[in-house]
C-alpha cells in the first residue's frame, strides 16, 4: 500500500506492507508505473510476555525509538512477532507501526492475527476477513522464521511486554525515552524542563481509536468519582468520524467534556499545530505539554520553540494532564481531592471494539468519478490555494556560481524546511506555501530562525525573501544540512520548495 503520508505506514496493523510517499511517487503508482525502492533490510522486533497495567502499545515503540534512535531504522522494514504480538489489539499494533516513522523505517508490520479478524468484521469488511483467513499462513513469517528469528533478521531486538514500564519520550525529539516519576523528576530538573505541564492533548493518527478513547476515559471517569479537579487542559481529536460518533453515543466523549475537556475535530490538530493556543507563538513562555501524538518537534505542536513536548499512551496522558505534572506516576503517587482527602488512580480499562459496534451517519466519504478520464481540472489564475504544476528546470551536471541560501544547525527536520499548522491551506499552491521554506530552521550563522544574509546585497532578512531575491537574479542557492535533514514527514513540498 502506497500512501502520501508518512503515516501511512499505520495499516502494518492490519498486516500490510504500507509505505508514506510524496505525492509525485503516488502519482506514478495511480498511472500504472513501477514504485521502485532500494531493498530494506528487516529488523525484528520479538514481544514476549504481556501488557497489562498501565502499559499500552504506545510503549512499545517508544521503547523502541529509545534503542534504534529516530535514525536507526532507515532503510528498513521493522516486523513485530512473538506471543506478545498476537496479544494486542489490531489498533494497538496499528499505534506502533505508525510510530514507526519516528525511527526512519521504511515502514513496520505484524503478521495477520486473530485481532486483525476481529477489527475488519467489526468495521464490516467480514469479506476481506473470509478472504485473508483462506490464505492466513502466508500473511505471517514462516515458523521456522519465528523460532530462530537471529539467523533471518538482518537486526533483532526482544521486549518484554510484562516487564516494560509507561514511557514518556522528550522534548524535542520522539526517541529520548524515559520512565514515568522518579526518572523523569531527575532528568527534567538536571535539564530544566519545566515539571508543570500546562496541555495533555490526546487524538491524532497514533492514538485515537475506539480503544484507545475509552482507556484514556476511564482515567476521566476516576478524576470525576475520586472528586479531582484538572491541573491541566485536556484536548481530544478523534480520529474519523467513525469513531467520534460511536464514542460520543457510547458517553465516551461526555465524561471528557465532564472534567472539562475540549473535544476538538476529528483531524490532524494540535499534533501539526492546527488550533489557535498562541497569537504571538514567538514570544510565548517556556512551558510543558504531553500528548499521545508522534512527533514533538520544536514548534510543530503550536508555534512556541520553548514549548517542551512529550509523548506518552492516551492513559498516562490524562493522568498527567489531571495532575499537572510532568513527573507523577499514576501506578505509586497520591493526588488530594476537592475534598482534602489523598486518592489514587487505579489501572486503566476500556474496550477493545465497541460493544454496541461502530456507527457513524455521515462519514464524509465523496466517491470519486467510475471513470475520470472526462474530468477536467480546471484552476483559477488568481487562486491563492491551487496551482498547477510545471516542470523543474533541469539541474544539469555541475552547479556553478550558487550561493550558500542557509547552513541548518542540528536537525532539520520536513517541519523546519515546510512547517504545518496554518500553511496547511497552501499545500495545493507550490509558490504560496514556498514562502514558509525553511523558516523553522536554524542559522549556523547566528543560531537565528528564518534570519539569513543576503550576500549580494550585504541586507539580512527571511529564508524565503532572500530566495526569492537571489532566483530574481539569476542566482542558483545551496542549502547545506547538518543532520537528518528531511527527518520526518513525507510531505513533498519540503523537497520541492527550495527549488522554487
Amino acid at each position: 500500500m502506497i500512501g502520501t503520508d508518512s503515516h501511512t505506514v499505520n495499516a502494518g496493523g492490519l498486516g500490510m506492507v504500507a509505505i508514506g510517499v510524496g505525492g509525485a511517487d503516488a502519482v506514478d503508482v495511480m498511472a500504472g508505473m513501477a514504485w521502485e525502492l532500494k531493498f530494506p533490510k528487516l529488523i525484528g522486533v520479538k514481544l514476549t510476555g504481556k501488557l497489562s497495567g498501565w502499559t499500552a502499545p504506545k510503549d512499545v515503540i517508544l521503547k523502541v525509538a529509545g534503542i534504534l534512535t529516530a535514525k536507526g531504522g532507515t532503510g528498513a522494514i521493522v516486523e513485530y512477532f512473538g506471543p506478545g504480538a498476537t496479544s494486542m489489539s489490531c489498533t494497538g499494533k496499528g499505534t506502533i507501526c505508525n510510530m514507526g516513522a519516528e525511527i526512519g523505517a521504511t515502514t513496520s508490520t505484524f503478521g495477520y492475527d486473530e485481532s486483525m479478524e476481529r477489527y475488519l468484521r467489526a468495521t464490516d469488511r467480514s469479506d476481506v476477513a473470509d478472504a485473508a483467513n483462506a490464505v492466513k499462513e502466508h500473511l505471517t513469517g514462516d515458523a521456522e522464521v519465528y523460532a530462530n528469528p537471529e539467523q533471518y533478521f538482518d537486526e533483532l531486538i526482544e521486549i518484554n511486554l510484562s516487564e516494560l514500564s509507561p514511557l514518556l519520550n522528550g522534548p524535542f525529539t520522539p526517541d529520548l525515552s524515559t520512565p514515568v516519576g522518579k526518572d523523569m523528576n531527575e532528568k527534567a530538573t538536571a535539564n530544566e524542563w519545566p515539571l508543570k505541564v500546562e496541555w495533555g492533548l490526546i487524538g491524532s493518527c497514533t492514538n485515537s481509536s475506539y480503544e484507545d478513547l475509552s482507556r484514556a476515559s476511564s482515567i476521566a471517569q476516576q478524576a470525576l468519582d475520586k472528586g479531582l479537579k484538572m491541573k491541566s487542559e485536556l484536548g481530544i481529536n478523534p480520529g474519523s468520524e467513525q469513531v467520534r460518533y460511536t464514542a460520543d453515543r457510547d458517553g465516551i466523549l461526555g465524561i471528557f467534556e465532564n472534567l472539562d475537556a475540549k473535544i476538538f475535530t476529528n483531524a490532524c490538530g494540535p499534533c501539526i499545530g492546527q488550533w489557535a493556543r498562541y497569537s504571538d507563538p514567538k514570544n510565548a513562555p517556556k512551558n510543558s505539554i504531553v500528548h499521545s501524538f508522534n512527533r514533538n518537534f520544536a514548534k510543530r505542536a503550536d508555534g512556541n520553540p520553548n514549548t517542551h513536548a512529550f509523548v506518552a499512551s492516551p492513559e498516562i496522558t490524562a493522568a498527567i494532564a489531571i495532575a499537572g505534572r510532568l513527573d507523577f506516576n499514576p501506578m505509586t503517587d497520591k493526588l488530594i481531592n476537592e475534598n482534602g482527602e489523598e486518592v489514587m488512580f487505579d489501572e486503566p480499562t476500556g474496550w477493545e471494539l465497541p460493544p454496541k459496534g461502530f456507527e457513524v451517519k455521515d462519514n464524509g466519504y465523496l466517491a470519486p468519478e467510475a471513470d475520470g478520464s472526462h474530468v477536467q481540472v480546471k484552476v483559477a489564475e488568481d487562486s491563492e490555494r491551487l496551482q498547477l504544476l510545471t516542470p523543474f528546470t533541469p539541474l544539469g551536471n555541475d552547479i556553478s556560481g550558487a550561493k550558500l541560501l542557509i547552513k541548518a544547525f542540528g536537525k532539520c527536520t520536513t517541519d523546519h524546511i515546510s512547517m504545518a499548522g496554518p500553511w496547511l491551506r497552501f499545500r495545493g499552491h507550490l509558490d504560496n506555501i514556498s514562502n514558509n521554506c525553511l523558516i523553522g530552521a536554524v542559522n549556523a550563522f547566528g543560531q537565528k530562525t528564518n534570519f539569513v544574509k543576503n550576500q549580494i546585497t550585504g541586507d539580512y532578512g527571511g529564508v524565503p525573501d532572500t530566495a526569492r531575491a537571489y532566483k530574481a537574479a539569476g542566482i542558483k542557492t545551496v542549502v547545506v544540512g547538518d543532520h537528518n535533514y528531511g527527518e520526518g514527514s513525507s510531505r513533498e513540498h519540503a523537497a520541492m520548495e527550495p527549488s522554487i
